[in-house]
């Protein structure tokens, strides 16, 4: 039997993996060339934070896997957990598809009020697995504040 850390690690991996596979050279293009705020200094930093934040949401989901395996809540538990990722991981992919960073805010807000429902629900399961997703609670509104702002900044592209 494959063990649960392993599938999660492997899910973790696979769906931003597929998912950007779907951004073309232009998408991207597009988006590094929209102006960003001046006190973004820390934009080299933002794929370590991610790597972190993606780290932590898959032990999350397996301490929550942990308290009580197989069991159906668990496993609608672990679909919600997916579901949080898919959000997030849209996020590029949607935004550099319709040239939108309107729709980019959208969706990094929509990801930020899933996560926090999932840290609700799993906050009574397991305080670790909760303190396991602040990190993404902390990070999503930075990230589409910073968003929101370069909408400001790129109307053209908003």
């Amino acid at each position: 039997m494959i063990p649960s850390w392993l599938v999660i690690g492997i899910v973790t991996l696979a769906v931003p993996f597929t998912l950007n596979r779907f951004i073309s050279s232009r998408d991207f293009r597009w988006f590094k060339r929209l102006r960003r705020p001046d006190w973004l200094t820390f934009e080299s930093a933002i794929p370590i934070i991610w790597t972190v934040i993606f780290i932590c949401g898959a032990w999350s989901a397996y301490n929550v896997w942990e308290t009580n395996p197989g069991n159906l809540s668990t496993w609608l538990l672990m679909g919600f957990y997916l579901l949080v990722e898919i959000a997030i991981s849209l996020y590029t992919l949607v935004m550099c598809k319709t040239r939108s960073l309107k729709v980019g805010t959208i969706i990094g807000g929509t990801g930020f009020f899933l996560g926090a429902i999932l840290a609700v629900i799993v906050a009574p399961i397991s305080t670790t697995a909760f303190w396991l997703l602040v990190p993404y609670l902390l990070w999503s509104p930075v990230g589409t504040y910073v968003t929101w702002q370069m909408m400001q900044l790129n109307p053209i592209d908003a």
